[in-house]
């Protein structure tokens, strides 16, 4: 267990030590300018953030995803098609609120929206979008095709709130869709879905586990953009959370920590009893395995508490004083630092090591780690990047998430399903606590501080987690088209070698 915490811990010191590297190199720049006390403040949290990531991989690696997988194929196997539904359905909506990312974007919109019904609402549309990933496996209806009926609703609502004058709340629709799929809710939906793909799919489809994640995505963006469409008045009177940093630092983080341990509880709590009473009916499982599964997640547990406080009490107020800083800034230096700072934070998102390694096992190596890494760093740099560029130019959010939605499902018709499955899976789990609690609160302070006013964060400050969401979908299937042609040009080399071949067996014995 030792050299297992170990390694989880060099992991995570080299996944997160490159963010706090940039934004100290940066305070010594004319681009960036912290005191002494706030860079004591993101040292500190830097700390945190690391042991925190540390003991919840670990606790996600022997509890959450070995609960999600035997859930999923506990219930599968019982072959009460509706009991598996109703109980997924559940499990759906308890993990959903109770994702941590879902209650800070709450917080950041509570001006706009009632914050307990709009993680109710976004609950009750990821346990129900969640029955459509059961009845793809079931019925081995390819994905894309429901993701694109879903999508073109999503859209069709969109237009709608055009034409009722509320195309201020698009982004927050979108963004929605980003924060639900977080530390919480990605180890157990992904297993989940393998569980159930293990007892209905057959070996030769090795997508068929893909998907839980993207239905959890589109479905709260559905749910906010009804929820958007029926509320009364355009919902734009806007109001600032406090970003200010607390006088003191030691007391403010005891306050964070007690309460993220109340929050955490309640959540992995509940998580954990439907379990042990889906176990006492259906699975069955070894006492030893419970308790063994209860110690993972109390380490799950603590390394949760400690990551969020540390994103919470700091990171958020770090980066809404970056943002305000940025504005005042030459938009080439703006564009480079967003862009390195996108890349980088993405490798520091706890479930993006739990999404590389399934893809890896899932697919026998084919998909390597390494290039997946690579493919999301760009794709969520230049994802961050495009963000705080449409604050600078002030364009709407749907010329780049309409045209980029549009490319996905284009290229999905060339690549092999297994990439697009990945794709729709990925967009979910890139969009984590991190960008939820550091990303936007930089593309809040930019906004404010650039438009001098808080009136145009609903259209501007938002939707930078919606672009963080679909950076992966593009960049991870030009992977896949990248892979295919590679594949293409061996086969067609292949076939050249071997009628060279031939040809010069036919020669040889003409000769004689």
């Amino acid at each position: 267990m030792i050299k297992e915490l170990l390694e989880e811990l060099k992991k995570s010191c080299f996944s997160v030590l490159p963010i706090f590297a940039l934004i100290i190199i940066f305070s010594f720049t004319p681009l960036i300018n912290l005191s002494s006390y706030e860079i004591f403040s993101f040292s500190f949290a830097t700390l945190f953030l690391i042991i925190g990531i540390s003991l919840f991989n670990y606790g996600a690696e022997y509890a959450m995803t070995p609960i999600g997988e035997a859930i999923g194929k506990g219930l599968t196997k019982q072959g009460k098609g509706y009991l598996l539904f109703i109980i997924i359905f559940l499990f759906g909506f308890i993990i959903t609120i109770a994702e941590p990312d879902l209650a800070v974007l709450a917080l950041q919109t509570k001006s706009l929206f009632n914050d307990l019904v709009l993680i109710i609402l976004i609950g009750i549309g990821v346990g129900a979008f969640l029955l459509f990933a059961v009845l793809k496996v079931l019925h081995k209806v390819n994905l894309i095709r429901i993701l694109s009926v879903l999508y073109m609703i999503a859209f069709g609502l969109v237009s709608l709130l055009c034409l009722n004058q509320k195309e201020s709340l698009i982004a927050l629709c979108f963004d929605s869709g980003g924060v639900t799929t977080g530390p919480m809710t990605v180890p157990f939906l992904m297993a989940l879905g393998v569980g159930v793909a293990k007892v209905l799919a057959q070996k030769s489809e090795k997508d068929a586990s893909f998907g839980f994640i993207a239905f959890s995505s589109i479905g709260p963006v559905i749910i906010v953009l009804l929820l958007s469409l029926f509320s009364k008045g355009n919902n734009i009177d806007y109001t600032l959370p406090d970003y200010s940093m607390g006088n003191n630092f030691f007391l403010s983080y005891i306050m964070y920590i007690l309460e993220k341990m109340k929050t955490v509880g309640i959540a992995l709590g509940s998580l954990f009893i439907c379990y042990l009473i889906v176990d006492l009916l259906f699975l069955h499982s070894h006492k030893k395995k419970i308790i063994s599964l209860l110690i993972s997640l109390l380490f799950a547990y603590f390394g949760l508490v400690l990551f969020l406080a540390a994103v919470d009490c700091t990171y958020m107020r770090i980066g809404f004083t970056i943002g305000k800083q940025l504005a005042n800034s030459h938009l080439s230096f703006v564009l480079i630092f967003a862009f390195f700072l996108g890349a980088l934070t993405v490798l520091a998102e706890p479930a993006i090591k739990i999404l590389t390694h399934q893809i890896e096992e899932m697919t026998n190596g084919t998909i390597k780690k390494r290039s997946m890494l690579i493919a999301l760093s760009i794709g969520v740099g230049l994802a961050i990047l495009f963000g705080l560029l449409r604050i600078w130019l002030e364009f709407s959010l749907l010329y780049i998430v309409i045209p980029g939605y549009i490319l996905c499902f284009i290229l999905s018709f060339f690549i092999p399903r297994i990439y697009t499955a990945i794709a729709f899976d990925a967009g979910g789990v890139a969009s984590g606590p991190l960008s939820s609690s550091f990303i936007l609160p930089i593309a809040i302070g930019l906004c404010y501080a650039h438009f001098g006013n808080e009136a145009s964060i609903p259209s501007y400050g938002f939707g930078i987690v919606a672009l963080v969401a679909l950076s992966p979908l593009l960049s991870i299937e030009i992977l896949g088209l990248i892979s295919n042609i590679k594949k293409k040009k061996e086969t067609k080399n292949k076939i050249k070698k071997i009628l060279n071949e031939e040809d010069k067996v036919l020669i040889i014995f003409g000769g004689e």
